[in-house]
Formats: structure tokens, C-alpha cells, sequence
């Protein structure tokens, strides 16, 4: 009855805990996705100008990640559109700089340890496979966005669900400075 209690509280912490603008930035996301851009493409375009990103440009950077990189189903794209945000947020320009390297890793690894904690998985394959949807087939043909398409895959959720936890994580950063 606690854990139930505490999954609640966590929940409706999480529902107000990011700011209008960052909530925008979620709804982008998935218009994004549902635009058919790819799940990475549409996490990483979200907030790519907070960083002097142009938007085809990040959505050229972002172009291989999805389907599990390059259809793969390894790494889900979504998840790997935070990798590249927190690389954006936090990574290292000296090549020398090991306490920034470790401090990059240390948020990727929290980040993605939220993802799985929320969606089951970070692997594409093991997320399409949930639920009783069906694995795709490994393939480097992009799958036609129809409507049978988004009703049956998890995909957009994912988008949703990696930009909020992304979200998160930028309004508790501002929070604590």
C-alpha cells in the first residue's frame, strides 16, 4: 500500500514539476513525432535551440538514432535523443577533462535509469515488444506512419516520456542554481 502511495505522490510531483515553456517543449516533441520524424529527431529538435542548435540541423544529427539506431531496435531513439541533449547540457570540450566526462556519465546514467524505470526498457526492441506489441522486423526501411502505425506502436509515449524526463531534468538543474 506504500509503494502505491509513493508511485502516486511521485506521479503528480512529476505533472507539476516543469515549467510552461519546458512543458511546450514536450508537446513539440511528440507534434514532431506525429509529423513523422523519427523518435530521436523529435526528442533532440524539442530543445535543440536552448543550445544554438538549428532545427534541420539537429534534426540532420538526430536523423540516424531512430528505430533503435538505424531501424536496429537496439537503444530506443527516444532514449538516445536525451543522450544527445545531456551531451549538449553537460558534456566536456577538453578531451583531458575526466571530471566532466564522468559528471556527463553520471547524468546519462540517472536519465536512462528513469527511462527504464518508466517504459520497462531502453532497448527499442524489448519496448516494441511490451505489451503485446509485435518486434519489428530488423530492417533499414523506414516503416509507413499510418494510423494502424501509431495505434499499435508504444513509439510516441516513448517521445513523450524521454522530453519530460529530459524537462525534469533541466527544471530541477535551474532549480538548484
Amino acid at each position: 500500500m506504500a509503494t502505491v502511495v509513493v508511485i502516486i505522490i511521485v506521479i503528480i510531483m512529476r505533472n507539476n514539476t516543469i515549467s510552461p515553456e519546458f512543458e511546450t517543449r514536450v508537446e513539440h516533441a511528440v507534434d514532431y513525432f506525429m509529423q513523422g520524424y523519427g523518435c530521436c529527431q523529435s526528442v533532440v529538435a524539442a530543445f535543440a535551440d536552448l543550445y544554438g542548435l538549428d532545427h534541420q540541423l539537429a534534426l540532420k544529427i538526430a536523423a540516424g538514432f531512430g528505430g533503435g539506431v538505424g531501424r536496429m531496435r537496439m537503444m530506443c531513439g527516444a532514449v538516445s535523443g536525451i543522450v544527445m541533449l545531456v551531451g549538449l547540457e553537460e558534456g566536456q570540450t577538453d578531451g583531458a577533462d575526466r571530471e566532466g566526462k564522468s559528471h556527463c556519465y553520471m547524468i546519462v546514467q540517472q536519465l536512462l535509469e528513469e527511462s527504464k524505470l518508466q517504459n520497462g526498457s531502453i532497448i527499442c526492441a524489448e519496448i516494441l515488444g511490451l505489451n503485446g506489441h509485435d518486434k519489428a522486423a530488423n530492417s533499414y526501411v523506414a516503416s509507413e506512419r499510418t494510423a494502424e502505425y501509431y495505434k499499435k506502436r508504444p513509439c510516441v509515449a516513448k517521445v513523450e516520456s524521454a522530453a519530460r524526463i529530459f524537462a525534469e531534468y533541466l527544471t530541477n538543474k535551474k532549480g538548484k542554481h
